[in-house]
């Protein structure tokens, strides 16, 4: 096999109550990439469509993964990564992270696939840290592992693979502003009081426990982010008035996506995640800003493979 191309999907981190170890993987939202081997040592960025991205090896998340990777691993290939970039950067639904785990996937499936999937983590997590400034898993664990991640350590990448209740569909509306990650980190506070934390960690497990149970009454009560939603809120236009509008039209709960400035919410069945939709855009339709708006099933494969030759 010299060339493999594949689906690198969007994902939503965070989910509320779980700040950098939570996440989620989507369905139709992701990218396109072209992974090809090359007589050239290392990692090359090829085409790239759709958005502007770095063509520089040491700059680009893609190939900074992909370096990453080989510079553990003995290859006589290099390798080109040609992207067509349909996750807009700065979204707040994982762009950089489906970059760097769909370029590890690629390489890792070129050369017989000498790593697994988690394994490929810790690989991906490089690209991951030039693009928000920490090295986090909780996009990039769903993305290569498919549906709820838990990363119980970032430090020892203990990633977790948790249930997902088949009737979850999430509604995503994107206002096309841009808000990077390294920016909406900074102006969090580096302490939280005691009882907002109790609060959190009571959320994050209550959220866990419901996805192995089925329980969608406790995932709503559990969706409540006493941390970070507070400060960053201020970043998103209408993000309040979007959230209640969502909570109104039947949601099970709604917050900012990864750093924003993406809202999600999810629902129990496609039908309501449809009003939730409806009423999320009627929010923004009243602002001089262009949005997309995107409905998705909970994706339990992760990324998929397209075409190999």
């Amino acid at each position: 096999m010299n060339q493999i191309e594949l689906f690198a999907p969007a994902s939503v981190a965070n989910v509320s109550c779980g700040f950098d170890v939570l996440g989620f993987c989507l369905d139709p939202i992701g990218d396109i990439m072209r992974i090809s081997k090359t007589n050239t040592p290392g990692v090359t960025i090829g085409n790239v469509s759709g958005q502007t991205l770095p063509k520089d090896p040491q700059k680009n998340v893609a190939s900074v993964a992909g370096l990453a990777l080989l510079k553990e691993t003995s290859s006589e290939f290099g390798f080109q990564i040609d992207i067509d970039k349909k996750i807009k950067p700065g979204s707040g639904i994982g762009s950089s992270a489906a970059s760097a785990a769909g370029a590890v996937f690629g390489i890792n499936e070129l050369l017989g696939n000498p790593y697994s999937s988690k394994e490929l983590i810790r690989f991906a997590m490089a690209g991951e840290a030039i693009a928000s400034g920490a090295a986090h898993a909780d996009n990039l664990a769903p993305v290569l592992l498919g549906g709820f991640t838990l990363v119980r350590s970032n430090e020892t990448l203990d990633v977790i693979k948790l249930p997902n209740p088949t009737e979850l569909v999430a509604t995503v509306i994107h206002p096309k502003i841009e808000l990077k990650t390294l920016h909406s980190r900074s102006i969090l506070k580096p302490t939280i009081p005691l009882n907002k934390a109790i609060e959190q960690w009571g959320n994050l497990g209550a959220f866990v426990s419901a996805l192995y149970t089925d329980d969608y009454d406790l995932l709503s009560r559990s969706m409540e982010d006493k941390v970070i939603e507070p400060y960053r809120a201020m970043l998103i236009p209408k993000f309040e008035e979007t959230r209640q509008a969502a909570l109104k039209a039947g949601a099970l709960g709604s917050g900012i996506s990864g750093s924003g400035p993406s809202i999600f919410a999810l629902s129990k069945g496609r039908q309501t995640a449809e009003k939730v939709g409806i009423a999320m855009e009627s929010i923004y339709k009243n602002l001089n800003l262009d949005y997309q708006l995107h409905l998705s099933k909970i994706n339990t494969e992760g990324i998929k493979i397209l075409d190999r030759s």
